[in-house]
């Protein structure tokens, strides 16, 4: 903790111009948006004539004209009713308009209603003197929709955390015990991978991921079917689907779409082995019908073979659809510069796609995942003592690895195979987001990787220590950017990513001389340091760095909510 009264000569202010049992059977059961600003790919927002995520610089002037006329006309009015909370004496950097100034945030019903250089009062003050006042961070890619998960995020200075890489299906049951004890906001994707294990074996996982850890994500699926179906990993990762298992998946995931989902997640590269064009054609033909982003992690061959990112390229590029690439680095490895130039051309070309890294150089899947079936020295040009028991840090050997992946096909390994440099020059990348890719975190006890840090991480050692990165530039690709990548599909994400009157007032408070990830490998459970305050819907969820314990201001996010 620190206190508030910091010298604001510290950050360098600009001048005051914008610029839980055993798993039994009973456990499961057998059975077009508006165009918006957009700066993605492009540091400015300006409107948009279609959902295509580029930039018109023609009328990004007006646009930012515009918000300044609307943001000082609402001022005066903010001063018509008492504010909720005044923020004062900040640095305020809002990506979207350019503001890089001392300014006064005032705050009403969840929203912000006064950006100014005027003297504000309300009922509660925020004294963010020495600090730098953001948007709440917005993370387009975490498993961790678990209390546990909500918590350290929140530390993090996330305001906003959603499930879209492997998504969730059945989505009616997405994250359900936080409903009214969600901290932060949450959301999902349409979980292609557990739709298709419904289609293909009748199996479906309706336990709340929070309660039961033995049945999260890749481990649950082959946790459940290794003891109802009696089924192997080889079946559920290579299992081949046929025409009428494909139309029952695009019924589900249609489905899926109508009741919330925010798009279509597929995690492809985990059943590389069984999945067939005419899936894929599916998937991307749905989306494109849907208007909503196919979110994929792509399959991997040899250290950094291009083919699997030119295959969803060209899969966007034949149906339209909008793609969103996840985790850039850790598919293209040695080749991020291939990776990086034919997104940049494929931009260029029409299609709309996007792409994302985590400031991690390893990688976190369950030790029966395909991939260690394959290859997966050669694929990431690693050995096995590269690869660690997460839970324990053990380092393993052929042997021992070979008896774990037979014991203990459902335990979590950390593989570390990612270089510094392909890290760094992804983020210096323009338009590539940031994101978390934190895993499940459900008790203390299972060791996750350390990516609850990570948002402080990139502002402590790539922005403040390395110099990568400046703040702006920063938190764009934290804010705006994933904001943006999602508003034109999904009005929930319009007032999300910005500070700017009418905006949701999700906001994070940090000081930029000791912002920094404290997690690591061996020690996971560390919040971050310098996250000063989060203000999550208007509401004071972490005050001068500490998490206010009766603060559930979060709310889920889908399709059917009004900007």
């Amino acid at each position: 903790m620190r206190s508030n009264q910091v010298t604001r000569s510290r950050v360098g202010a600009p001048s005051s111009s914008a610029t839980t049992g055993p798993l039994s059977a009973s456990s499961l059961s057998v059975a077009s948006r508006r165009s918006l600003p957009c700066g993605c790919f492009g540091m400015m927002p300006v409107p948009r004539s279609s959902r295509s995520f580029r930039t018109q610089d023609g009328f990004a002037n007006l646009f930012i004209l515009l918000a300044a006329i609307a943001s000082f006309a609402t001022v005066a009015a903010a001063s018509e009713a008492p504010l909720d909370l005044v923020i004062t004496n900040g640095r305020v950097i809002d990506p979207a308009s350019g503001l890089d100034a001392m300014r006064a945030i005032g705050i009403r019903d969840g929203r912000i209603v006064a950006v100014t250089q005027d003297a504000l009062a309300g009922t509660r003050e925020i004294d963010a003197g020495g600090l730098i006042v953001s948007p709440g961070f917005v993370d387009l890619h975490t498993h961790s929709p678990t209390r546990l998960g909500q918590r350290y995020q929140l530390l993090d200075g996330v305001t906003t955390a959603l499930e879209l890489e492997a998504g969730a299906y059945p989505i009616e049951t997405f994250a359900s015990d936080l409903k009214g004890r969600a901290r932060i906001h949450y959301g999902a994707s349409a979980g292609w991978g557990s739709a298709r294990l419904e289609s293909l074996f009748g199996l479906r996982i309706t336990e709340s991921l929070s309660t039961r850890p033995e049945l999260i994500g890749w481990r649950g699926w082959w946790t459940a079917l290794r003891m109802v179906l009696g089924a192997s990993s080889d079946t559920l990762f290579s299992a081949k689907a046929d025409a009428e298992d494909i139309a029952r998946m695009r019924e589900k995931l249609a489905g899926a779409l109508d009741r919330g989902a925010l798009g279509i997640g597929v995690p492809l590269d985990y059943f590389s082995e069984g999945v067939e064009a005419a899936e894929l054609e599916m998937l991307f033909e749905l989306a494109a019908e849907r208007n909503v982003i196919v979110f994929i992690h792509v399959r991997r061959g040899i250290n950094g073979d291009p083919m699997g990112l030119r295959e969803a390229l060209a899969l966007a590029e034949a149906s339209g659809a909008a793609l969103h690439v996840c985790h850039i680095t850790h598919n293209a490895m040695r080749n991020i510069d291939l990776f990086l130039r034919e997104i940049r051309e494929a931009r260029a070309r029409g299609i709309d796609v996007s792409t994302e890294l985590l400031p991690y150089n390893a990688g976190s899947a369950p030790i029966s995942s395909a991939v260690f079936g394959r290859d997966w020295r050669t694929i990431f040009a690693i050995d096995y003592d590269d690869v660690e028991w997460a839970e324990t840090g053990m380092r393993f050997g052929e042997a021992s690895f070979l008896e774990y992946r037979e014991k203990y096909p459902q335990g979590q390994v950390v593989h570390h195979y990612l270089k510094e440099a392909w890290t760094r020059r992804a983020l210096e990348e323009p338009g590539v987001i940031i994101v978390s890719d934190l895993l499940p975190m459900v008790d203390e006890e299972s060791r996750v990787a350390p990516h609850n840090g990570a948002f402080s991480k990139i502002l402590g050692r790539y922005v403040r220590e390395a110099g990568v990165l400046d703040w702006v530039t920063a938190l764009a690709k934290m804010t705006q950017l994933p904001a943006d990548r999602l508003a034109a599909f999904h009005p929930a994400f319009e007032k999300k990513g910005r500070i700017s009157v009418g905006a949701d007032a999700d906001l994070t408070i940090f000081d930029p001389e000791s912002v920094l990830d404290r997690a690591t490998y061996g020690d996971p459970f560390r919040s971050s340091a310098g996250i000063h305050s989060v203000i999550v819907g208007g509401r004071v969820a972490v005050d001068r760095g500490v998490l206010v314990e009766d603060v559930f201001a979060g709310r889920r996010l889908d399709v059917a909510q009004d900007p």
